[in-house]
């Protein structure tokens, strides 16, 4: 079969389990940013993210249906996502750019470390404040909240469950709850097809026409796995 004919399928929304450094390479988070106030994790499922930068002092918290289960729970269903996920891309290995990753079994030990980083935060009674039940397009934060806001592998991706007015009305959730001169950060802009997201055209229109005190640009990053994903998504609040 040929590679472009080749289909990494997906019923439902996968947990994802990315770690700290990828959140950093893929949305060039430079220490400033890090620390210049607020931030949160739009969709971040079982990924270190919050528990690595919290530790290093930043104040950082994540959404996610997935925060209604338990530690143990989340877990299992974690090792088994991750088993899966490494059997379908195990078919694929042609039609996904390794160079950052440099292989799979690598690519499986960085989603087993992550799991197991996050299932430790979370499990902690302490930290547990970081970890919101919710799901876009309603969050339940203030307005004008978070100085960063940042969502990987969810948005655009699923461009066959979630349509165009999903996508409209959460970014503008997100719009309402960045704080002026603050930056939303959204990658992949692709499907899992690998193409590029066919309604962003439009979905960035409307969310222009309703919010003229808002530029987007489109940024490149060096992070590579899908090909057709080579530059994440700003929205910057004036």
């Amino acid at each position: 079969m040929p590679a472009n004919d080749k289909q990494y399928v997906q019923h439902g929304v996968a947990m994802t389990c990315r770690s700290f450094q990828e959140y950093v390479d893929m949305f060039q988070l430079t220490p400033d940013i890090l620390r210049r106030g607020r931030i949160l994790d739009v969709a971040g499922g079982a990924s270190s993210f919050v528990a690595d930068a919290c530790k290093q002092g930043c104040d950082v918290i994540a959404a996610d249906p997935l925060y209604a289960h338990s530690p143990e729970a989340i877990a299992e269903h974690g090792e088994a996502n991750r088993r899966e996920a490494t059997g379908k891309l195990e078919g694929l290995l042609d039609v996904y750019d390794w160079s950052y990753y440099g292989s799979l079994d690598r690519h499986e030990q960085i989603r087993a470390d992550s799991l197991a980083r996050f299932v430790d935060d979370y499990g902690r009674s302490d930290q547990r404040h970081r970890y919101v039940s919710a799901s876009l397009p309603n969050l339940p934060f203030p307005d004008e909240t978070f100085s960063l806001i940042v969502s990987s592998h969810f948005l655009f991706l699923y461009d066959s469950q979630f349509d165009p007015d999903f996508h409209i009305a959460s970014i503008q959730t997100l719009i309402r709850l960045l704080q002026p001169g603050g930056e939303i950060r959204l990658y992949p802009l692709s499907t899992l097809a690998r193409t590029r997201y066919p309604a962003l055209d439009r979905v960035l229109e409307v969310v222009g026409r309703a919010h003229p005190n808002v530029e987007v640009d489109f940024v490149p990053t060096p992070f590579r796995f899908l090909l057709m994903a080579t530059e994440y998504l700003r929205i910057r609040r004036a």
